[in-house]
């Protein structure tokens, strides 16, 4: 049996609007900024929303309702929950939806798409917590597979997993990592023998999210039945991982492109082979057997050549501005003012540090692409101004900082 694991992670963040330093300590509405400002969250959602969510949900729907091998999995952060609560109530009933099938499966992760783990365990656990029981209230499921911000893992992350209860983590297939072994298997955390670790093929998974509308690209037009033949060749696989952005779909690769062409045809071409099929992250941590063990000791992510954590915490700018934040920490939940507490963390989502990276060449074409910022100077000063008057906030409130 040859499985392929479809899964697709959805997030928007709370971007910040253009707050200046004569802002700080008179305007604390750091999120929502006029209709025509370019940072507007909401007219944002809905530009992506109107590209992306509602027609992909649309022939993922036909898809999940004409093929019933066919499966995925979702990971949705809470904040992108919780703007699609707000302001696009219809989008949301679509992924609903989706999950209603009984064969659309959502994948446990922190609430606010943060790097709460490297830096305080406690805010972690509260904000995986928090995202398990919007998942719970909005699609009535018990996440069983774990996914962290960025697909950043190492030992220590396999450990917590299984000491939470979870089948399955997930992260990137990195060569590095993997050294000779190939990623369309699955294996067991050198630090965690109870769970299973499932590898994105970052190859496969990048032919469809980043190269698929590249006319350049040798392999240029991809076709359904192409790819799938590609996965049959490899004789030995039992799972083939294919991860990406949900907004590949409308969003990065436009419609233009043939991109929802092809995700209409791909399980067809699949599924017609005989031993060919679909599983979800957690029935696959059940069922496929562990090769071998994998060591992980220094932490891993999808991100940039390094795969590593400095995509966001790289350069001085990006250290400074998260260390700082996470030292209100203490000071901050003692207070018990949730407003506070709330945006900052808001705060702690990782697009703010991402969009501070001062990477060159592809990987920082890729930053820039994804950074509403003219610069990464402009998207540190516009934090730490906020930074400041969060700051101002306490200090008013007689809490020392």
């Amino acid at each position: 049996m040859k499985s392929i694991l479809l899964y697709m992670h959805v997030h928007q963040p709370f971007r910040l609007r253009h707050y200046t330093i004569f802002d700080t300590g008179i305007n604390h509405n750091y999120f929502d900024a006029d209709w025509e400002a370019k940072e507007n969250n909401r007219k944002i959602l809905s530009k992506v929303s109107q590209k992306s969510y509602i027609p992909a949900n649309e022939r993922l729907l036909k898809l999940l309702k004409t093929h019933q091998e066919f499966k995925l999995s979702l990971s949705m952060s809470g904040i992108f929950l919780e703007q699609l609560e707000k302001w696009e109530p219809e989008v949301l009933k679509s992924f609903q939806k989706l999950t209603d099938t009984g064969r659309v499966e959502i994948v446990a992760e922190t609430y606010h798409h943060s790097l709460a783990f490297f830096y305080s365990r406690d805010e972690f656990e509260t904000q995986v917590q928090m995202h398990r029981e919007i998942v719970k209230r909005l699609f009535d499921q018990e996440p069983k597979v774990f996914r962290n911000t960025e697909l950043a893992y190492n030992n220590d992350l396999a450990a917590w997993a299984q000491d939470a209860g979870y089948k399955g983590i997930i992260t990137e297939g990195w060569d590095n990592v993997l050294d000779w072994r190939s990623p369309n298997y699955a294996y067991t955390p050198i630090s965690a023998k109870d769970i299973k670790l499932l590898l994105k093929n970052y190859k496969l998974s990048d032919d469809i999210a980043f190269r698929f509308g590249d006319s350049s690209w040798s392999e240029w037009p991809l076709t359904a039945d192409k790819f799938s033949h590609w996965l049959s060749e490899d004789n030995n696989a039992t799972n083939f991982n294919l991860f990406m952005d949900y907004e590949t779909f409308g969003e990065h690769q436009w419609h233009e492109s043939g991109i929802f062409e092809f995700l209409e045809h791909f399980p067809k071409e699949w599924l017609k082979t005989d031993g060919h099929n679909f599983m979800t992250l957690s029935e696959a941590a059940e069922s496929i057997p562990s090769v071998g063990e994998i060591d992980c000791p220094t932490t891993i992510t999808w991100a940039d050549t390094e795969r590593d954590l400095s995509a966001w915490l790289g350069n001085s700018m990006q250290r400074q501005a998260i260390e700082a934040l996470y030292k209100l920490q203490k000071p901050l939940l003692e207070l018990n003012d949730w407003s506070l507490i709330e945006d900052w963390r808001k705060l702690q989502t990782s697009d703010h540090f991402y969009y501070m990276c001062v990477k060159w060449f592809n990987d920082g074409d890729i930053h820039a692409y994804f950074s509403p910022y003219e610069t990464p100077y402009e998207a540190y000063i516009n934090f730490m101004n906020v930074y400041h008057d969060l700051k101002s906030r306490l200090m008013d409130k007689g809490i020392k900082v």
